[in-house]
């Protein structure tokens, strides 16, 4: 038996997440638009599965059951995302009210059942008519972005305790637009930049946008990892700062620190910079982290023309640095190393890198794929790696916490199994299993060991 998990500070919110996309389907319902993900899943070869989330878990006809699942679980926060293209069906303009209404009775439940709502306005699914006017490439979608918080926290904030933003920047930036891997598809490599600029200066619109409407607790959730050099030599330690400049600082500084980690880089991005920045570093009430694993990297290898390939993603080898595979370590389904003490140190390393203009943090996703199914003769789905995944990661938090980093919250990714993107049905990350053809739901192991952990703490 391991040993009990070390007693957190009264008040630290134990949470779940998930997203519009990934869990919502009905994409035409109550007249939602279409996203940039819907058209990305219509063209053959996209996802690997070849499927689509037009269903995806129905969360959108089935939200009462899933917060019902939330309650039992005991947590105190659930962090969904507002799918924007419901809302404002050509991502401007018209207000689609009975999209608006979906999250109002959201919402509703789950305040009715305790549990804190915390809406993400952008979690990857632009509305389409804006990505065929020039996404997240173009300036203009950053301003329709806060026309379109203003909208959500007009109707949400009088019961929103708990404000996120965007979700994920560098994912969208370099796999959306970089490698072509995820929406809109598109293989533009380091013009990409533009989408990383245009995501911030949304991001600090729509700060200000939620604020006048009265939402308080503002923060927004990026992914971080520690950058390990693959060597001591000077071109793989050039390429690991060069990684950590591109997928870390690159939006960590802009938003804590009000500049660009190179002035070289800076140079690159589009529009009034230096005035952009002054809004893109609005002071915020807490930073979100998404942690999964570190990253390896190193100097490309000649001798590896085509390039390399992390948890399913092709790296191509014209790039400035090639993705190693960190040895010696136990990989989710996902091919993603588990290194729980990846958590304190990347927590450490921002403590350092910002000192104290690193506001209070939330660990906003957390989480592993693993595919255990249901035993077919008692039905019970035994995760046991996913428990032991989460309960490394809990006692790293709470080292790094020990240590002095300034944490509030956990949220677990995901509470359901879902459409995991480009992968589609392939991963699961659940700590509730979800039977893609019946649609039923069955809580697994680490349901129980999260709901007897949440428990404990109080």
């Amino acid at each position: 038996m391991a040993a009990p998990v070390p007693e957190f500070p009264p008040g630290f919110t134990w949470g779940v997440s998930a997203s519009a996309f990934q869990i919502e389907g009905s994409p035409t319902a109550d007249g939602r638009g279409p996203s940039s993900w819907d058209a990305f899943t219509g063209e053959p070869g996209r996802v690997k599965d070849g499927s689509r989330a037009d269903v995806a878990t129905d969360h959108y006809r089935r939200y009462r059951e899933d917060v019902a699942l939330m309650s039992e679980l005991g947590v105190g926060a659930y962090r969904f995302s507002v799918s924007w293209s419901r809302v404002l069906p050509e991502g401007h303009g018209r207000v689609n009210g009975k999209g608006l209404d979906f999250y109002d009775r959201l919402v509703d439940e789950l305040c009715a059942s305790g549990i804190a709502p915390v809406p993400t306005l952008f979690h990857w699914d632009t509305p389409l008519a804006l990505e065929e006017r020039g996404g997240w490439l173009v300036r203009d979608t950053a301003e329709r972005f806060a026309e379109y918080a203003s909208v959500v926290a007009r109707r949400l904030a009088d019961r929103v305790p708990m404000w996120i933003t965007i979700n994920e920047p560098a994912e969208v930036t370099l796999l959306g637009y970089g490698l072509g891997e995820h929406a809109p598809g598109k293989r533009l490599v380091f013009d990409a930049l533009p989408a990383a600029h245009h995501q911030l200066l949304a991001h600090g619109l729509g700060v200000q946008a939620l604020r006048a409407e009265g939402a308080a607790r503002i923060g927004i959730a990026v992914s971080h990892s520690p950058v390990w050099a693959a060597s001591g030599g000077d071109a793989d330690r050039e390429a690991a700062e060069l990684y950590d400049t591109l997928t870390n600082r690159l939006f960590a500084d802009p938003i804590l620190t009000g500049a660009y980690p190179d002035e070289g880089l800076a140079s690159l991005l589009p529009g009034p910079v230096a005035e952009d920045l002054r809004t893109i570093s609005a002071p915020l009430d807490w930073y979100g982290i998404n942690y999964y694993n570190p990253m390896l990297v190193g100097a490309p290898e000649p001798a590896s023309p085509a390039g390399s390939e992390f948890g399913g993603i092709e790296i191509p080898s014209d790039l400035p640095f090639a993705i190693r595979q960190i040895e010696g370590r136990e990989l989710t389904d996902f091919g993603w190393p588990v290194v729980p003490d990846g958590l304190r140190e990347l927590l450490a390393t921002l403590r350092e890198r910002y000192g104290d203009r690193l506001p209070p943090l939330y660990i906003t996703e957390n989480g592993c794929s693993y595919g255990d199914g249901p035993d077919p003769a008692t039905g019970r789905i035994d995760d046991a790696r996913r428990i032991a995944y989460h309960d490394g990661h809990v006692r790293a938090l709470h080292e790094a916490m020990a240590e002095g980093a300034d944490v509030r919250g956990y949220f677990i990714w995901s509470i359901l199994d879902n459409f995991e993107w480009a992968e589609g049905y392939r991963q699961r990350f659940g700590l509730v299993h979800v039977d893609y053809e019946t649609l039923a739901r069955t809580p697994k192991e680490s349901f129980a060991w999260y709901r007897d952990l949440i428990k404990s703490s109080r």
